[in-house]
């Protein structure tokens, strides 16, 4: 290909801009001093059949990089196809139609069907920046999106992806809505469900502000991250599975709402009742359960925030065609004993495997999920829980769960950190809570769940009296200075596990 004016050649940044389209020029670059590219500009990029729409980062200084070269970043790269040396051409895109629905939004206009519609297609289109879409999540963060507009967007964000039909009958699901660590229920609900002869085809997330998600915490022991075909052999073979939902284009807008939302550390309840059900609807569930923690530093925090959010998923579910089921759970302090992918793995397991020193409270909380989605269908009229237990306790749970492991690849025990650092009480006491957001800060800056042996073990629950050096958690890394990084921050800041008459 000749390369003209508009044209450059391509190069591999090898910079994971985690699934945003980014282009990288010099800013002594001819092509970028001539259109009048600048930091931040939207760019169109056409190799071939294929285009696309990249942010722009002007490079001041770098070896790696010619006048007559474009870095791409791996979205980039992996959108385009491309080669080392493929010409590409460069032009500007026309401004995204939603800028304009966002610009409504903010000055609090309302959202209609049509304006949630273009603000899902320029976002999965990557027409829109970052400061588009942060500008987006912001206008509608608290309670800005009423339940019409919540309604639309789910809508918008369902429709933009491929739609699962499992055929007649029920398909059942859980989701939890998060903020507490260590709630690691799903795996054992799926193996209960599908040890009763139910379809629980489950499709999860990696974690996003929390040390692990299902998808984190499974994928110790077994792979995720297959795609729709292998995903259907698994459920035919065993009725349930544990898959990671982003290779699936489910409601492919909400990863890159939740890109934003991340380093922003907030969200709507309008966007959060999207993302969830978006999802269950997109993936063919028919049956939902969702479980919503509730305590002081839970995500959900007061019971009337609970009452408001459980309004706003009924009524969105029901527009959905979704029969919901909400769980109301105590969310004042982390379940079970282990933070982190490979900690909650085996607690999970222990409760499986009926160990006599498995977390009784992981093991309450599972069993009053899986009974409660088995009342959800009707089942045994109102004997779910009993049913649950029946089937954890003869060992039918155990076997579906390693079943399902088999199934999507093979099964491997957690491994262990190398690394571990023992927390202990100044004073002695009794203890009266555990901070949900420190503790799991502490598990975050361990490594999880980017490293899947990292985290907390906690040593004590509230409720429990402490002696004075008692080890109350261990800080768990793969590197020590991950383990140091974990530690300064432990020791810096207000205790996360909160003790009475300290002395």
């Amino acid at each position: 290909m000749k390369k003209d004016v508009h044209s450059l050649a391509l190069t591999r940044a090898g910079i994971d801009t985690y699934r945003q389209p980014v282009v990288y020029m010099r800013e002594d670059c001819d092509l970028c001093r001539a259109e009048g590219f600048s930091a931040l500009t939207k760019v169109g990029i056409v190799l071939g059949e294929r285009s696309i729409v990249a942010a722009l980062n002007v490079v001041t200084a770098a070896d790696w990089l010619s006048r007559e070269d474009a870095g791409l970043s791996e979205a980039a790269w992996q959108a385009l196809n491309a080669q080392d040396g493929d010409l590409a051409t460069f032009f500007h895109p026309e401004p995204a139609q939603a800028t304009s629905s966002i610009r409504a939004k903010v000055y609090g206009q309302r959202l209609d069907a049509a304006a949630c519609q273009a603000i899902v297609s320029d976002t999965i289109g990557h027409r829109l920046s970052d400061l588009d879409l942060a500008a987006f999540i912001t206008a509608c963060a608290g309670n800005r999106l009423d339940i019409d507009e919540t309604i639309a967007l789910t809508r918008a964000m369902k429709e933009a992806g491929q739609t699962l039909d499992w055929g007649q009958g029920p398909v059942l699901d859980k989701h939890c809505v998060g903020g507490l660590p260590g709630n690691r229920t799903t795996p054992i609900v799926v193996a209960i469900v599908a040890a009763a002869g139910f379809r629980i085809p489950k499709t999860s997330s990696r974690a996003i502000t929390s040390p692990a998600g299902t998808a984190d915490t499974v994928e110790v022991m077994t792979p995720v991250a297959l795609d729709l075909a292998a995903m259907r052999r698994v459920v035919d073979l065993e009725g349930g599975c544990l898959v990671w939902g982003g290779k699936l284009d489910l409601s492919p807008a909400d990863d890159l709402f939740v890109r934003i939302e991340r380093p922003l550390d907030f969200d709507s309840d309008g966007q959060l009742v999207a993302s969830v059900l978006s999802k269950k609807a997109a993936a063919g569930s028919s049956h939902v359960l969702i479980d919503m923690p509730v305590g002081p530093t839970a995500k959900i925090r007061s019971p009337e925030a609970a009452r408001s959010l459980s309004q706003r998923l009924l009524a969105v579910g029901d527009a959905l065609n979704l029969k919901l089921l909400i769980h109301h759970s105590d969310g004042s302090a982390p379940v079970g004993r282990g933070i982190g992918p490979a900690l909650e793995a085996r607690d999970l397991l222990a409760v499986l495997r009926r160990d006599k020193h498995a977390p009784l409270d992981l093991r309450e909380r599972a069993l009053d999920l899986a009974g409660a989605l088995f009342d959800l269908i009707g089942d045994d009229a109102h004997r779910g829980r009993s049913k649950a237990v029946e089937l954890l306790d003869n060992g039918a749970a155990e076997r579906k769960f390693f079943a399902i492991c088999d199934a999507q690849g093979g099964f491997s025990e957690p491994g262990a950190a190398a690394h571990r650092l023992p927390i202990v009480a100044s004073s002695s006491g009794l203890v009266r809570a555990i901070d949900n957001r420190r503790i799991g800060k502490i598990a975050k800056l361990a490594g999880a769940p980017n490293r899947k042996l990292a985290g907390v073990l906690l040593m004590t629950k509230p409720g429990v009296r402490v002696d004075q050096g008692e080890t109350l958690y261990e800080i768990h890394a793969e590197t020590p200075g991950e383990l140091a990084w974990a530690k300064d921050f432990a020791m810096a800041g207000p205790e996360p596990v909160i003790l009475e008459n300290q002395s």
